[in-house]
């Protein structure tokens, strides 16, 4: 039995080969899985999120998978307590916890405060959300202006979730983003406080591509067409980050104009080359401090060297 209290992260781009990994990793130093990518959240969100299977499943137990319906949206501190729970349940049974997932501002959560303490009451969240819909992006932002003379603190004002949110939290504290900044510095969680040591998971831009290639040809052939129509039925198209999620924002695309699928193969792969460029700057600009491993497609990497300060790359521990 594990008396190691120390959350393990492994992280890395779409398609690296976390999943392998993480699974040889666990069943070698007796842990348990907490997900931390942001589309395993939902139910039937399975072939083109290449969620675990039951198999593997069956392997290691996971957390955070499966915990909502598509059309019922996981946010930052949602997630939070999940994890928190998820991982003093882990620690309850004396094993240890492995995060693994490459999400990154879910990821962030285990290392910086991510989130404020702000609750947004139901009429401020109706307001804005009637607000956007009625008279678009733009007026929201032109309102956060005022709202905000010493700047907007960076915020994405292209991003309609990140304005809507921005804005809501304006409204219901009264602070402007700066200030909501400030104090959401000044918090800490068990997450953050805990020891932990990271691993990113890097490949050679041609083997990648390669298995991205692959990945999305096995999807199409496992039936993403089939699972997105049926989600579609379920309310995909109500949370937005789902809805625009690779693979399936092209498919729902696809469906509605009928080419082939050699066309939404292509459109798939490039949005895919696209997200991993933005995780692989993120892990750069974020995490510069992780230990860096890169895998050969010619050769199975030792998991019981993951995490160990020897091995290529090493590891990044904190505190």
């Amino acid at each position: 039995m594990a008396d190691d209290e120390t959350i393990y992260v492994l992280t890395g781009p779409t398609a690296v080969g976390k999943t392998e990994l993480s699974l040889r990793w666990a069943e070698t130093f007796d842990a348990e899985i907490v997900s931390c990518d942001s589309l395993l959240f939902y139910r039937g969100m399975d072939i083109g999120t290449a969620k675990p299977t039951k198999s593997e499943r069956a392997r290691v137990p996971h957390h955070l998978i499966d915990i909502a319906e598509v059309d019922d949206p996981i946010d930052i501190r949602r997630y939070l307590d999940l994890a928190e729970q998820a991982i003093a349940g882990i620690r309850a049974r004396s094993k240890r916890v492995l995060v693994c997932g490459g999400s990154g501002f879910y990821l962030r959560s285990f290392f910086h405060p991510v989130a404020d303490s702000v609750e947004i009451p139901e009429a401020v969240r109706i307001a804005v959300e009637q607000r956007l819909e009625k008279d678009g992006l733009a007026a929201l932002v032109r309102e956060l202006g005022p709202l905000n003379p010493g700047g907007m603190q960076q915020l994405d004002t292209l991003n309609p979730r990140r304005v809507v949110r921005a804005l809501e939290r304006c409204l219901a504290s009264g602070l402007t983003l700066a200030q909501l900044k400030e104090a959401m510095l000044g918090q800490t969680n068990s997450l953050i406080e805990a020891r932990k040591v990271a691993v990113r998971l890097e490949r050679d831009r041609d083997d990648l591509n390669d298995r991205i290639d692959r990945r999305i040809r096995a999807m199409l052939d496992e039936g993403l067409i089939e699972e997105v129509r049926k989600l579609m039925s379920c309310g995909l198209r109500s949370n937005p980050s789902a809805a625009r999620a690779v693979g399936y924002g092209e498919t729902m695309e696809w469906l509605s104009r009928g080419d082939s699928t050699e066309v939404l193969a292509e459109s798939i792969g490039v949005h895919t080359r696209r997200l991993v460029r933005k995780q692989r700057s993120w892990f750069r600009n974020q995490m510069p401090e992780y230990g860096v491993i890169v895998l050969q497609e010619a050769g199975e990497f030792p998991a019981s060297e993951l995490f160990d300060s020897d091995s290529p790359g090493g590891t990044m521990a904190m505190p």
